[in-house]
């Protein structure tokens, strides 16, 4: 048996069932009470099977009839949500986006995503907040937050943007001054500098299934990488590094790669926003457009 699915129909019987009369279906169709009488008719008449009880008092769906209701519904619901999915990606991005991010990434990276995104949508205006606090993007009103390392659990949606890869790195006027370094045990005949935000300083060590730690202490110790990276260029020890912070000096050759292969795991970077049915144009476009970055910007 072929079937040919009748959207108008449905519509029809789901508001005779859901209103309770044909008369109220008709006024909520804004339509005629015979012209819903003779679609429900033919209905029937189609699939064979009697979907309602009628009386001159009393409208009742039958068994079948409530069957036939509730799959309709969820038809049409679907069909609705494909539609409405459709128009949010078609829809122009427009209005106020506001983002949030860590000071230091926000500043090297995102900065680039957003004046990449206006430039591409004229009608959007942006607002940015670079923090190292755990912004509340719902209760602050923040469309995306940018997340650096393991995700707290909570009911926001997330996407992965990829992963900040590290490597360690000197100055060469450092290392042409210094002892050789062919192995993490060589370490120890140098200085080195440490991101330490809290805690002891010290760094774990991973290439492939080698792991190494590293607990001596630094010449320099500070919170932020990008004054790491600074020392670090004025020749003043070895220093762990995300590999799109250092690669422009590496190309310039004020930076030169120390023991390949030996770094920190890969950190996680996620765009967060608030869990919706449907994302704003804005929100969306602005998370692909970060993940297109990510890409080409960071991970090379």
């Amino acid at each position: 048996m072929t079937t040919t699915v009748d959207f108008t129909e449905m519509q029809a019987f789901i508001a005779v069932v859901t209103e309770g009369s044909f008369t109220a279906a008709a006024e909520r169709l804004e339509t005629d009470k015979a012209r819903i009488s003779r679609i429900v008719r033919r209905m029937e008449e189609k699939l064979g099977a009697r979907l309602l009880n009628r009386s001159t008092r009393h409208l009742s769906v039958t068994e079948v009839g409530r069957d036939y209701f509730e799959r309709a519904s969820s038809i049409l619901a679907a069909a609705e949500a494909a539609e409405s999915a459709v128009a949010q990606r078609i829809q122009e991005p427009k209005g106020r986006l506001k983002v949030t991010a860590g000071a230091e990434f926000g500043t090297m990276q995102v900065d680039g995503w957003i004046a990449a995104f206006l430039r591409k949508w004229p009608k959007v205006t942006a607002e940015a907040e670079y923090t190292n606090r755990l912004v509340d993007i719902i209760h602050e009103g923040v469309d995306v937050a940018i997340r650096i390392g393991p995700l707290q659990d909570s009911e926001l949606s997330a996407r992965m943007l990829g992963e900040l890869t590290y490597g360690l790195y000197a100055s060469p006027d450092y290392l042409r001054s210094a002892a050789s370094i062919r192995t993490v045990d060589d370490l120890k005949r140098h200085d080195l500098i440490m991101h330490a935000p809290r805690g002891r300083p010290a760094w774990t060590l991973v290439n492939g299934e080698k792991i190494e730690k590293v607990w001596q202490a630094p010449r320099c110790a500070v919170n932020n990488t990008v004054a790491a990276r600074n020392l670090a260029l004025s020749g003043l020890g070895i220093v762990q590094l995300p590999r799109y912070m250092a690669g422009p000096h590496v190309a310039e050759g004020t930076l030169a790669g120390v023991l390949p292969g030996w770094a920190r795991i890969p950190v996680p970077v996620h765009a967060v926003f608030a869990s919706t049915r449907y994302m704003d144009p804005k929100v969306r476009g602005f998370v692909d457009l970060c993940r297109e970055g990510f890409g080409s910007d960071v991970e090379g």
